[in-house]
């Protein structure tokens, strides 16, 4: 190793500090733009020169020695502000840049957000999106991303959340389907119709409505159905054919209650615990948030502001 000592540390302890955020070789070799073998020796230089071991190696992720968190836990402040003043340079620039790498929900990806990126583009052509969709529930840190956009009730206490809009769930069927089946009353009588349900959902077997009186009284339904999905897109594809009831985001059934060829039924009911209450933006907590991502993020909560 030829050069200084001191200049190879800060180098090398940068690379420690990322793997530690990223919590695998294989991400960190991403955000930083290496190989994987490239980190796994910075680490292994890192190691001989203070040597003691700094990480913990197993076949799923790196965990860090001891003597590994105390130099991450007492360097991680100088490189913040490092790039935190680095980042406030560059945004001096007229022409706002940057990638800004997004996760979203496959539904609330396709109906909400994608059609919505192209007008931004067109206002910050030097911003490039990539937009990643799955059910899935990613791991911000450790894949990389810088945002994600989730249809939730909770947001983690570690992540910053900004309210893009409040959502409502429907429950909602064909004209047809009714005309031949009877329209439900009361939740009660939901228990005697074809309930198409959200397989991720607590509520595959019950649904629960409180409803929107002051008293705020609470009901739970045994339901039964002969179609359950992972995804709220199917669902409606579902209901939408006349094959029962189901309970869908208001962003997936809305406009088809409006156009009428769905129903809202019970709408003195509020379903509770199947979808979100809310569409949120969530990155995990950093005192600097990236030009390009403040502006993507101000930029949906305009866009998906309710009329």
């Amino acid at each position: 190793m030829k050069e200084h000592k001191s200049e190879l540390a800060w180098s090398h302890i940068y690379w420690l500090n990322m793997l530690s955020t990223a919590g695998s070789y294989t991400a960190a070799a991403r955000r930083l733009g290496v190989s994987k073998g490239a980190v796994s020796l910075r680490i292994a230089e890192l190691e001989q020169l203070a040597g003691v071991a700094l990480v913990r190696r197993t076949t799923r992720s790196v965990r860090l020695t001891e003597p590994g968190m105390a130099l991450v836990n007492n360097t991680q402040h100088s490189f913040d502000a490092i790039e935190q003043g680095f980042a406030g340079i560059k945004e001096l620039a007229d022409v706002p840049s940057g990638v800004v790498r997004v996760t979203a929900a496959m539904a609330l990806g396709r109906q909400k957000i994608i059609p919505l990126i192209a007008k931004f583009l067109k206002s910050y052509p030097q911003i490039r999106i990539e937009i990643e969709l799955s059910d899935h529930l990613s791991s911000l840190t450790q894949e990389g991303f810088d945002l994600a956009i989730r249809h939730t009730s909770n947001v983690p206490e570690t992540h910053v959340a900004w309210l893009l809009r409040p959502s409502k769930t429907l429950l909602v069927a064909t004209p047809a389907y009714l005309k031949k089946n009877g329209t439900p009353g009361s939740p009660e009588e939901l228990s005697s119709h074809n309930c198409l349900t959200y397989l991720r959902s607590s509520a595959k077997h019950t649904w629960v409505f409180e409803s929107n009186q002051r008293k705020k009284e609470r009901r739970s339904v045994a339901i039964r159905g002969n179609f359950c999905a992972n995804n709220s897109e199917a669902l409606r594809e579902l209901v939408s054919a006349g094959a029962g009831i189901a309970l869908l985001p208001d962003f997936s059934a809305q406009q088809d209650v409006q156009a009428a060829r769905l129903t809202h039924l019970l709408p003195s009911w509020k379903p509770v615990g199947v979808f979100g209450d809310a569409i949120y933006a969530i990155r995990p907590y950093s005192t600097h948030v990236p030009r390009a991502v403040r502006l993507f993020v101000s930029y949906l909560k305009e866009a998906l502001a309710p009329a």
